[in-house]
């Protein structure tokens, strides 16, 4: 299948880079935004795949970020890949992946994804990043809030791990936990509290619009004269 290039780049955070964290004074106003784990949360976990035929969608994924995108949330992919540090795959294996997997949010429904943060780093031998964008840290989500115009404070990080849910919370966001087995170790610790926890879409994005609809009142009211 041959598909043309999509819009959104493939993007990672260099180490060395800290204009992420101050946006710039004539910025728009900033609006909320769905972190979005790939791995597990997104799509099936199939470690280390670059084949495209085994990329499946999680039950409800597509018709719930429908929902979210259409009540006015950003939607943000942020993954680890340290396939690419080990070799597993190569960065354009992972690139043909990433397209095929953007046409088919758009083609099946709807859903324009704002943008896409990669950390292409592994972890060092005892599963400690080795970078400021493998999550737990929160590099990835504050890059991506600088370049999307995204309120963080407003905005939420949903994943399988606790990881997730850790770079949720030291980006100022807050953490759901999607439970689909990814979490195995369960080490704990306030960062690592999730705020919600769901194994379905449909009742994740329930959650969303419950909360994403009382603060964009209280928003509106807040910015009244």
């Amino acid at each position: 299948m041959s598909l043309p290039p999509h819009p959104v780049a493939l993007q990672k955070l260099d180490d060395g880079d800290r204009s992420a964290a101050h946006p710039p004074a004539d910025a728009a106003p900033l609006r909320p935004a769905l972190f979005i784990d790939k791995d597990g949360t997104l799509v099936e976990n199939v470690p280390y795949n670059v084949d495209p035929l085994l990329l499946r969608f999680m039950p409800g994924a597509g018709k719930a970020l429908a929902r979210l995108q259409r009540a006015g949330m950003a939607l943000i992919i942020v993954s680890n890949q340290s396939g690419l540090a080990r070799g597993m795959f190569t960065p354009a294996q992972f690139a043909r992946l990433q397209q095929v997997l953007l046409h088919r949010l758009q083609a099946e429904f709807g859903v324009t994804i704002d943008g896409v943060e990669i950390c292409p780093h592994g972890p060092d031998d005892e599963g400690r990043p080795t970078c400021l964008c493998r999550k737990p840290a929160p590099g990835m989500l504050i890059r991506a809030a600088h370049r999307h115009g995204v309120d963080l404070a407003r905005s939420w990080m949903v994943g399988d791990t606790l990881d997730d849910v850790e770079a949720g919370h030291r980006a100022g966001s807050q953490g759901i936990l999607f439970d689909s087995g990814g979490e195995t170790v369960w080490r704990r610790s306030p960062l690592r509290e999730p705020d919600a926890r769901f194994s379905h879409w449909a009742a994740l994005a329930d959650h969303i619009e419950a909360r994403l609809g009382g603060r964009l009142v209280e928003r509106a009211l807040a910015d009244a004269p």
